[in-house]
C-alpha cells in the first residue's frame, strides 16, 4: 500500500499526461478495459497513453476531462 500511496504521489507532482490518466483512472476506480469502454478505445490504447508510448488526441484528451472531472489544462499540466 505504500508504494501504491507513493506512486500516487509522484504521480500528481511529476507533468507527465501518462501518469496522470493512470492516476485519475485507478482513483475513480477505473480498469484499464472499462476506461477503454468509456473512451471507446482499445485497452491497448489505454495503455500506451499511461505508458506514455503515445498521447491522445484532443478529442480523447476532451473526453478524459470529462470523464474525471478536471480541466484538460490540468491533464496537459498547464495548471495545478
Amino acid at each position: 500500500m505504500q508504494v501504491f500511496i507513493l506512486d500516487f504521489l509522484y504521480n500528481f507532482f511529476v507533468e507527465d499526461l501518462g501518469a496522470k490518466i493512470k492516476t485519475l483512472r485507478i482513483a475513480a476506480g477505473y480498469t484499464q478495459p472499462q476506461l477503454a469502454e468509456k473512451v471507446g478505445v482499445s485497452k491497448a490504447v489505454i495503455s500506451f497513453w499511461e505508458n506514455s508510448v503515445n498521447e491522445p488526441k484532443a478529442s480523447y484528451i476532451k473526453m478524459l476531462a470529462k470523464i474525471f472531472n478536471v480541466s484538460a489544462d490540468y491533464l496537459l499540466g498547464l495548471e495545478d
